[in-house]
């Protein structure tokens, strides 16, 4: 008599944070080991996957449910089942549900079993799948309703909601000043009321090795997070529906003391509007692709320069932030010009060497193009009928970075087959 081999299953295990009835993942796991040794299945180690702490609502935010599925469309299929503790744990939302089951059937030959859910073959048992679908999707939803529900009901007497912004440390269930960080706050909102920019105080912040309360360094626009925050007033704000409704987020007053004055937080307020508006440009302008983009690098820390206010100017991307200590603001015309007078120089070695112009939101062949590399790419990029988005593919080809340094006056050009030398650039 022949001998038939083990059936091989695959676990997939998922415990959500919201969830308080359900089993914790080793306990999902005994189980389904338990009813796979009944059944005489196999379940290597590797074909156990686990979620933990992820709700069941969106598939696409579950990394080992995908990547099950993406091993299970493997040829040939390296497993026969799916077995979870419940279908719930599977998911959550009829939609994903029907739609995984139905390919990974269909496409792959795989069930999906609950090991404590059993569906004969008889024709009701689908009925009685979609049932079960539909009660896991109600329980997901009601359940996430109650939950908002009663945090909003915390939220309107003045609980604690979230966790402690900047300045605040969590004691005994109320948000108190953290002694440590509480009198940056105050420092944050009288620095700005007195000239200071937000990059300038996140400078300042990140030289005194003062971080935000993940642990990262300051950006500008943590300083005005800050600065338009009226926890500091000892108020809460939260959106009573859900994050991304358009009405406006509802303000309380809450427990926790107040780490600045009215009057300075209102002060803080008018001159955030003030500088909001003056940094309020069209976006074309700010956006469209120039010539150098991507390539003109601060010799300080690396990060790449891009263009600041109107647009004729670039600076140190991580110094707007307040993350680098120099400012590399130079002419965005001049230091075209300058490189450009260089390139003509350096690349007259190299007239017959031909190149590929790709473009770069795509890989494939037909969109690449022939071109010498002198004198006709200087012809190329000094020319007015050629747009900024083909002059920088251009220099992409053969450039690999351009290190500009304000305090040397020096540029040095890194090309994607040598480096030179850096040379002087006029004061």
């Amino acid at each position: 008599m022949k001998k038939t081999s083990p059936v091989t299953a695959a676990a997939y295990i998922r415990v959500s944070t919201d969830d308080q009835i359900e089993f914790s993942p080793d306990s999902q796991l005994k189980k389904i080991k338990e009813y796979a040794k009944q059944h005489k299945m196999q379940i290597p180690s590797e074909y156990i996957f686990v979620d933990e702490g992820i709700s069941g609502r969106n598939a696409d935010n579950r990394p080992a449910f995908l990547h099950m599925i993406q091993a299970a469309r493997q040829k040939p299929r390296p497993f026969d089942q799916i077995l979870v503790w419940k279908f719930s744990r599977f998911a959550r939302n009829r939609q994903d549900s029907i739609f995984y089951k139905s390919m990974l059937r269909k496409e792959c030959g795989i069930d999906v079993i609950s090991i404590t859910e059993q569906l004969s073959d008889d024709p009701t048992s689908i009925l009685i799948e979609a049932l079960l679908e539909a009660m896991d999707e109600y329980y997901s939803i009601n359940l996430a309703q109650e939950v908002r529900r009663g945090m909003n009901e915390k939220f309107s007497r003045g609980g604690v909601v979230g966790p402690p912004p900047f300045g605040y440390c969590l004691s005994d269930g109320h948000f108190i000043p953290d002694p440590s960080t509480a009198p940056f706050v105050s420092m944050i909102f009288s620095d700005f009321i007195s000239g200071m920019t937000c990059r300038q105080i996140a400078a300042k912040l990140n030289q005194l090795k003062i971080h935000t309360i993940r642990g990262n360094s300051f950006e500008a626009r943590s300083i005005r997070y800050i600065l338009g925050n009226p926890f500091y007033l000892g108020m809460q704000r939260r959106h009573l529906s859900s994050p991304q409704s358009s009405e406006f987020m509802s303000l309380v007053r809450s427990l926790h003391p107040a780490l600045i004055s009215k009057d300075l937080f209102e002060e803080a307020q008018k001159r955030l509007t003030i500088t909001q508006h003056s940094y309020t440009f069209p976006m074309q302008s700010l956006h469209s692709v120039y010539m150098l983009k991507g390539l003109l690098r601060c010799s300080c820390c690396h990060s790449t320069l891009t263009r600041t206010g109107k647009g004729n100017s670039l600076q140190c991307c991580k110094y707007t932030r307040g993350q680098c200590p120099e400012s590399h603001s130079v002419s965005l015309p001049c230091i075209q010009e300058i490189i450009l007078q260089q390139l003509e120089k350096e690349l007259s070695c190299l007239s017959d060497m031909p190149l590929h112009i790709t473009n770069p939101t795509s890989r494939h062949k037909k969109n690449r193009a022939q071109v010498p590399v002198f004198p006709d790419i200087i012809t190329l990029l000094l020319s007015e009928h050629i747009s900024g988005n083909l002059k920088n593919q251009i220099l992409h080809t053969f450039i690999d970075q351009i290190i500009f340094s304000r305090k040397n006056h020096t540029i040095q050009i890194y090309y994607n087959f040598r480096s030179t030398p850096p040379f002087f650039i006029a004061e």
